[in-house]
């Protein structure tokens, strides 16, 4: 682990007229930018070339000559470099076999933000100023920044809300591995308990989404109602978005919280290997996998589990940790969803079928650990081999031999068939 992780902090904001025309005419040359350079290098691929960083780089220096893309001058310039390098790594992502083709940016969907390197800004006493502005930003400083922090990056954005956000890239020295410890614990996600640990502690649901689904609901009909193109509905939607923005910030808080604890708490962390985004076609369940967020909870535990030392172990999502007894290792033929005790034929044992999977999860997290192997999420190595563990002491005889995905030794990449042609490549997982 390095010594020292660096670490975006970040903080709301609120520009003055100038600054917010400023920033938002950046937005949108970062997005020409972008979309520009993608359309030139998915044409250069289509005639089987390849586009660097560097080509990319020249292109905008052209660009920037011409008539109709003069205004490109009239914004810093390191936003633009900085979306030519997102697009790079996009693409070294891409024949990785770890993300979908790069795709365009989007006026509407697509997150409005630009990325100044430190050429771009000056951070001095507390006051932030960037490229192209003559004073620093309003910004509120909801927590303190480490002693003597000085950003590597910053990133301003805007949300759907209206919102603007600055994000500070900075090395945090507060945040060091913890002691070692021998505890371990296995989790189930769940929908009727948001979690059930392998101790039996099951962690309620909050909902945040039904909680104000109402709400939610009153504002998107009053979106509906509006003109399109009129200026009632950009003031319907952003009440719209206000919602949504509520709903996430809470959801975010709170896993945040639950994964800290989680990590501060557990040596090693078992989790299963879910593709969420299968889940979520199931229409009457879609709704409440997206408002449980899981993809987000493992995110929090893979990174804040690198922070600190500690080990995230995934589970093939192939794995039976609900039909298995934790008791004698007999495997049940069914178990419907609606089935959440039952008594296993063998033993007799009566199990509660949330912690009898997140036992489950945790012995065979832990057999995989003992094993040495590393434990590859699914969702980052699309196509990847899955590695088979087996306890060879006898811990957990009786259960059949996990799988754990793994990334795949293939040093080499092949390239793609072009984008124009087929679109399986768009469609690869990404995480």
């Amino acid at each position: 682990m390095a010594s020292h992780v660096k670490r975006a902090f970040k903080y709301r904001f609120y520009p003055t007229d100038v600054q917010a025309a400023e920033l938002s005419r950046t937005f949108g040359c970062v997005r020409t930018v972008y979309n520009m350079a993608l359309a030139a290098r998915t044409e250069a691929w289509a005639r089987q070339e390849r586009t660097t960083y560097n080509a990319s780089s020249a292109m905008l220096t052209a660009w920037k000559k011409t008539e109709e893309l003069a205004y490109l001058n009239e914004v810093s310039s390191v936003p633009l470099q900085q979306t030519l390098r997102h697009l790079q790594t996009a693409f070294t992502n891409f024949f990785a076999k770890r993300a979908r083709y790069p795709r365009f940016k989007s006026l509407k969907k697509s997150r409005a933000s630009a990325e100044y390197t430190s050429s771009a800004f000056r951070f001095r006493n507390g006051k932030l100023t960037l490229a192209k502005m003559k004073g620093p930003l309003a910004i509120v400083w909801s927590r303190p920044l480490p002693a003597g922090a000085k950003p590597s990056t910053v990133t301003v954005s805007r949300d759907s809300a209206g919102r603007w956000f600055v994000s500070l890239l900075v090395e945090d020295p507060a945040v060091q591995a913890l002691p070692a410890s021998d505890a371990a614990v296995g989790i189930d996600v769940g929908l009727d308990h948001l979690l059930t640990l392998s101790t039996g502690e099951k962690i309620a649901n909050p909902r945040h989404e039904r909680r104000d689904r109402a709400r939610l609901a009153q504002a998107e009909r009053a979106v509906s109602r509006k003109v399109k193109g009129s200026n009632n509905r950009a003031k319907a939607r952003r009440k719209a978005a206000k919602v949504h923005a509520r709903i996430a910030d809470r959801r975010r808080d709170y896993l945040h919280k639950l994964s800290t604890r989680l990590v501060r708490e557990n040596q090693t962390l078992v989790i299963e290997d879910l593709t969420v985004r299968n889940m979520v076609k199931n229409r009457s369940l879609a709704r409440a996998i997206s408002d449980a967020a899981w993809a987000e909870f493992r995110s929090l535990l893979e990174y804040k589990a690198a922070w600190y030392g500690r080990e995230v172990v995934v589970v093939d999502r192939f794995f039976p940790s609900s039909k298995l007894c934790s008791g004698c290792g007999a495997l049940q033929s069914k178990m419907p969803l609606r089935v959440r005790t039952w008594t296993c034929d063998s033993c007799g044992t009566t199990h509660d079928r949330d912690v009898n999977a997140a036992e489950n999860l945790l012995a065979v997290g832990l057999t995989v650990s003992a094993c040495g192997a590393g434990v590859r999420p699914q969702r980052r190595t699309p196509g990847g081999q899955s590695a088979t563990k087996q306890e060879t002491h006898g811990a957990t005889r009786g259960i059949p031999r996990p799988q754990a995905d793994g990334r795949s030794q293939q040093g080499h990449t092949h390239l793609p068939p072009s984008p124009a042609t087929s679109s399986a490549g768009r469609r690869s997982s990404s995480g």
